[in-house]
């Protein structure tokens, strides 16, 4: 899975057709650039790589005052299956890395409430068997109180605290946001078809 796939897959499906530089424009506004490391080249190539993958197809070209002519292109099925299929895991699975995480953010208003919940409640339970995890080895790791012992230096204690303290505070931001949209925040996929990242409506 790449962050730069997911993101121009959700960018050219909200659009409906779209072409590179529409793609640059909305993720340069997002600063997408920062927090998915997503650069103007990887763009133009993931467009392509997802037109020769069938998850995207050509449907025509613009005239560009800049240079050569612009392709257009559309989501295809294979596509929506695809954009899916990336999004559900990058929000579920801890695995996936917090760059995929945060690509997944900006659409997960396509989501139903339902469907978004379960994910969140996932990756919660996931983040909890983590900081278990770093607390364990806090507790275990074979520590060497004196220089001429063997183990590791007392001070490495703090890689694991570190670890543990910013895992705690992911949760609690993970568990309010789940608080808010049990509440009702956010306009989502079934709340609304003009959710943020949905498909234009025809008419």
């Amino acid at each position: 899975m790449s962050a730069t796939r997911l993101l121009v897959l959700g960018v050219v499906r909200m659009r409906g057709e779209a072409h590179g530089y529409q793609v640059r424009q909305d993720l340069a506004m997002w600063a997408a650039d920062r927090w998915a490391n997503v650069k103007p080249g990887s763009i133009y190539h993931a467009l392509k790589k997802l037109a020769a993958d069938g998850a995207l197809e050509a449907v025509h070209t613009e005239e560009s005052p800049q240079g050569p002519d612009r392709v257009v292109y559309r989501i295809t099925r294979q596509g929506e299956g695809d954009f899916f299929y990336q999004l559900n895991s990058a929000i579920s699975d801890v695995n996936t890395g917090q760059t995929m995480f945060n690509a997944a953010l900006p659409f997960f208003t396509t989501l139903d409430r339902a469907t978004l919940l379960f994910l969140l409640r996932s990756r919660i339970r996931q983040v909890e068997g983590q900081i278990a995890t770093s607390e364990f080895l806090n507790e275990s790791t074979m520590i060497a109180e004196n220089p001429d012992e063997i183990g590791k230096p007392a001070h490495v204690r703090e890689m694991f605290r570190y670890w543990s303290a910013s895992l705690v505070g992911v949760l609690d931001w993970l568990r309010d946001l789940v608080a808010r949209l049990e509440a009702g925040e956010y306009v989502l996929a079934d709340d609304s078809p003009t959710a943020f990242g949905m498909p234009p409506t025809n008419g």
